[in-house]
């Protein structure tokens, strides 16, 4: 079955971080990796990519189309589920995956400064 919804694509680093911090709160809906582990997309509410301004990430409208959500067969070729559906969280709030992942930038951004400062030792 076609779902509507829209995904947000993000450097893998700063989505992994996201989901983790996502899966001890509010909850994460849908995420896909690409086989090449450059990036993680995940599936928000239909309407997102008309706001969606997070630097160094995108948001795509699909509009349903082509989207068939299950477990055994993710939606795009050369990709796979990180987190698979399930019924709990259909989607990722995009209020909180926002939240989540300006949180997982300053982390990164902290523990790239601090291995700096440790390299310089």
């Amino acid at each position: 079955m076609p779902a509507p919804c829209d995904l947000v694509t993000v450097p893998a680093r700063q989505g992994l971080e996201a989901v983790d911090l996502l899966r001890h709160g509010s909850g994460v809906g849908p995420v896909l990796h690409d086989r090449t582990g450059a990036s993680l997309c995940f599936l928000v509410p239909p309407g997102t990519a008309d706001a969606w301004d997070v630097p160094g990430s995108s948001c795509t409208r699909t509009d349903g189309r082509g989207l068939v959500l299950g477990a055994d067969a993710p939606p795009v070729e050369d990709g796979g589920w990180l987190v698979p559906p399930h019924t709990d969280t259909a989607v990722t709030d995009p209020a909180v995956l926002r939240a989540a992942l300006g949180q997982a930038a300053r982390t990164i951004e902290l523990a790239d400064s601090y291995q700096g400062r440790r390299q310089t030792r």
